[in-house]
């Protein structure tokens, strides 16, 4: 090994070192945090906010060595993308600090220490979502692209009990006095963070290890109406036919229709567009919307189907008309190319809201 690489692996070392120096002690604050609240442990709160600064600095004192080693060593390739992922992770750890100190001053503000119910979510899942960040570190400083995966399969998990937890903690508000009920939501988003993070630097560890970039997510949507036989399911094959890669889509109504409309079957065919489903279908509220990312009514309030709108899921309700009844084949055919317009529209704007402008 020549000079020149011995010195680039010495200081590519010492980067590697700060990382996990400051990864330790973002991890360090947040546990502290959590303790805190969990106890009523307001001294270790106070101290954990105050031991932000160490985290600060060593945020800023690792961006700089980052930097300096870039305009050093010029570097290329794997040690280029190693570089900018911890440029990039080290931001995220800085973050993970912030939520700490939120954490703990949610932690004094409590009238009392959670107990009940809110107590057990509490510690389920804050344990596992540190035990994420803890796992995703040891990846990153690995360079384990094989446990950086495992790593993110734990994110579902969460996700799906955190769901539960906030319908449960809207109960709670009628034995919970509100100025703890919100510090307590605040908390259990911290802790959602915690764990986004931690899948922010499980695919940092992909990038530097294997160059391949983040997946753009794919969102599950989903198209109501009243019987599912004109108007949501062209808003599916739309968005199945001009945006494949944003979306899985799936359309349904509040009862289903015999068949679907015939002009309307006959303008899909004219515009490209196929329907995925053979005959309409109805919507089943037991099965509910949670897994659905965006619910869109294109005939009165989303709520009038499905009730209780999920805590995840964003419901939007386009106003494009009414389906055409009672008149002739070519202004029903008329009727149908401004409903098509209507819902093109309405369908660039959400996916620009969601993308952005890079695709449509």
């Amino acid at each position: 090994m020549s000079h020149y690489e011995e010195r680039l692996e010495r200081d590519l070392s010492q980067i590697r070192d700060r990382v996990m120096k400051l990864s330790n002690r973002a991890y360090e604050a947040l546990d502290n945090a959590i303790q805190a609240l969990r106890t009523g442990n307001d001294k270790l709160a106070y101290m954990t906010i105050l031991g932000d600064g160490r985290i600060n600095r060593a945020h800023r004192e690792l961006d700089q060595q980052c930097y300096r080693f870039i305009a050093l060593h010029l570097p290329s390739a794997g040690h280029l993308r190693l570089i900018s992922s911890i440029i990039r992770t080290n931001i995220q750890l800085e973050r993970l600090g912030d939520y700490a100190v939120t954490i703990a001053r949610e932690a004094v503000q409590l009238s009392k220490r959670p107990d009940g119910m809110v107590a057990r979510e509490l510690e389920l899942i804050s344990t596992d979502a540190l035990r994420m960040l803890e796992q995703s570190m040891n990846a990153f400083n690995e360079a384990s692209e094989s446990m950086a995966r495992a790593t993110m399969t734990m994110a579902s998990h969460v996700e799906t009990t955190l769901d539960s937890v906030y319908s449960d903690l809207m109960a709670e508000g009628d034995r919970t006095k509100v100025k703890d009920l919100l510090a307590i939501f605040v908390v259990f988003n911290m802790i959602k963070r915690i764990m986004d993070q931690a899948k922010n630097i499980c695919e940092e560890t992909i990038f530097a290890t294997t160059g391949q970039l983040k997946p753009q997510a794919v969102y599950d949507i989903l198209f109501l109406d009243e019987d599912n036989a004109a108007l949501s399911p062209m808003a599916e094959a739309i968005a199945r036919k001009l945006y494949p890669d944003t979306g899985h889509y799936t359309s349904a109504g509040r009862r289903a229709a015999g068949q679907f409309d015939p002009v309307m079957l006959r303008f899909a065919k004219q515009k490209g567009f196929e329907l995925s489903a053979s005959k309409p279908q109805a919507f089943d509220p037991d099965q509910g919307v949670a897994r659905y990312f965006v619910v869109v009514s294109l005939a009165g309030p989303v709520n009038s189907y499905v009730g209780e709108i999920p805590f995840h899921t964003s419901a939007l309700e386009w106003d494009v008309g009414r389906p055409p009844v009672g008149v002739s084949d070519e202004e029903a055919l008329t009727a149908y190319e401004e409903r098509y317009r209507e819902i093109v529209t309405h369908m660039r704007d959400l996916v620009e809201a969601l993308r952005g402008h890079e695709e449509g």
